[in-house]
């Protein structure tokens, strides 16, 4: 029985498992919204909120120990000096799962994980875009 044992095997080896949840949340701290299996969106937010709580904390020793997961001394800068900024104000709940339907091949249910503040702007209305243009 699986009493209070947490996080799923995947059915991977330890080393596997932690190369994929690594590469997931490299894509999502790229990309900043990824595709991916129901399960593995669930098991990678809470890797990725840790490390974005690194980069919050913004020292040293929080680069550091960001960098043992993203291995990418560019993705490090870009998650402590863009990404862990605008989230400077909120206490966790950095990513939001949607669901997204059903796999085609295997029927696997899907997913998209996201971050919660993916750093676009709020656009302009077109009512206020037409004021604009007419004061100028």
């Amino acid at each position: 029985m699986r009493h209070r044992v947490e996080g799923r095997k995947f059915g991977r080896e330890r080393d596997h498992r932690k190369a994929l949840m690594r590469n997931l949340v490299i894509s999502l701290i790229t990309h900043e919204r990824i595709t991916t299996t129901l399960a593995k969106a669930k098991e990678t937010r809470s890797l990725a909120e840790r490390v974005i709580t690194y980069g919050k904390k913004g020292e040293v020793h929080h680069r550091r120990l960001a960098f043992r997961i993203l291995h990418d001394r560019d993705l490090v800068k870009r998650l402590f000096d863009d990404i862990a900024p605008r989230f400077s104000d909120r206490n966790g709940g950095y990513t939001r799962i949607y669901k997204k339907g059903f796999r085609k091949g295997d029927c696997a249910p899907m997913a998209i994980i996201e971050l919660v503040d993916k750093g676009t702007a709020p656009e302009k209305s077109a009512d206020k875009i037409k004021s604009e243009d007419l004061t100028k």
